[in-house]
C-alpha cells in the first residue's frame, strides 16, 4: 500500500512540474510563437478620422487595431473625437490605449512625477462611456524616460509602445527596429514604421515584409487624414492601399493588446532604452 501511495506522489509531481499542489500549483505557460507577417496596428491623439474613416475600414477587413486616446485636443470637436466616439470604436471591437490628458512629456522626472494624475484622468473618461481601463499606452511625442516607465508598471500598465528613436533619427523615412520580445521590454515597444505624408506603398512593403516569425512590425498611424497635424497626415487613398496589401497578402494583423500572449514569463530588463531617456532631458 505505502508503495503505491510513493508511486501515486512521484506520478503527480511528475506531472505538475515538480509540485504537489495540483490545480493550485503557479504554472507559467510558454509564451506563443509568433507567427510570420504579424503586423500591429496602431493610431494616436484621437483624431476625428479614427472614427469616421480608420475603424469602418479596419472592421471591414477584419483588422485587429489600438487606438491611443488624449484630451489634448478634444475641444476641437471637428477634427478630433469625443468621448462618446472613443466609445464607439470599443464597441466596434477595437482596444482602446492610454495618450495621456494632456499629451505632454514624459522623459523627465518632472514629466513623470505628471504622469499618473494624466492616466487617471483618460481612464475615469473611458469609464464613464464604458470603455474598460486601458492596458496599453502610447509614449507621447515618442519620448520615454525610466522614471515614467517605473509610473506606467505601478499604474498597471502592460504594453508600451514607444516611436522608432533612438535607433532611427525622426522625419527619416527609414523602416525602424521590429519588436522582439525576447530583446525589447514590454513598456519600450518599438515602432517599425511611423507613417508620414511622404510614405509609398512601397516603402510600407519594405517596413511589414520583414515581419518573420517571432518579430512583429508595430505601426504608427495618427490621422487618416490628419488636418490639424499634417505632419504626421496619412491621405485615405493611400491607407486604403496600405491596408489592402496586408489583406491580400495574409498579414495577421493585431492590436498591441494582443502582443501579450508572445511576452516571456519574465520581463526583458536587460534593454538598454530602459535606462535611456529620449529625447535628451533633465
Amino acid at each position: 500500500m505505502l508503495q503505491r501511495l510513493h508511486i501515486a506522489l512521484l506520478t503527480l509531481l511528475f506531472f505538475n512540474g515538480g509540485s504537489a499542489r495540483g490545480d493550485d500549483a503557479a504554472v507559467s505557460a510558454a509564451p506563443d510563437a509568433i507567427p510570420a507577417r504579424t503586423v500591429v496596428l496602431t493610431f494616436d491623439d484621437a483624431v476625428k478620422s479614427h472614427v469616421t474613416v480608420v475603424a469602418p475600414l479596419l472592421k471591414e477587413l477584419g483588422f485587429g487595431a489600438t487606438f491611443f486616446v488624449t484630451h489634448a485636443w478634444m475641444d476641437d470637436a471637428q477634427h478630433f473625437l469625443s468621448w462618446d466616439d472613443v466609445a464607439a470604436i470599443h464597441k466596434m471591437g477595437f482596444e482602446i490605449g492610454n495618450h495621456t490628458w494632456t499629451h505632454g512629456s514624459f522623459n523627465t522626472p518632472l514629466g513623470a512625477a505628471r504622469l499618473a494624475d494624466e492616466l487617471a484622468r483618460v481612464e475615469i473618461e473611458l469609464a464613464r462611456v464604458g470603455v474598460p481601463k486601458p492596458i496599453s499606452f502610447a509614449w507621447t511625442g515618442n519620448a520615454f524616460g525610466p522614471e515614467s516607465v517605473a509610473v506606467l508598471e505601478a499604474a498597471g500598465y502592460r504594453l508600451a509602445r514607444r516611436g522608432m528613436q533612438p535607433e532611427v533619427p525622426y522625419g527619416r523615412i527609414h523602416p525602424g527596429p521590429l519588436f522582439d520580445p525576447a530583446r525589447h521590454h514590454a513598456l519600450l515597444i518599438p515602432t517599425a514604421g511611423d507613417g508620414y505624408p511622404d510614405w509609398n506603398l512601397a516603402h510600407f512593403k519594405k517596413v511589414v515584409d520583414r515581419a518573420a516569425a517571432g518579430k512583429i512590425a508595430v505601426l504608427q498611424f495618427h490621422g487618416v487624414p490628419d488636418v490639424v497635424h499634417p505632419w504626421v497626415h496619412t491621405p485615405v487613398d493611400q491607407f486604403r492601399q496600405y491596408m489592402r496589401y496586408l489583406k491580400d497578402n495574409d498579414f495577421h494583423v493585431i492590436a498591441l493588446g494582443d502582443v501579450e500572449k508572445y511576452l516571456p514569463t519574465e520581463p526583458v530588463d536587460d534593454d538598454p532604452t530602459l535606462k535611456m531617456r529620449y529625447p535628451d532631458g533633465k
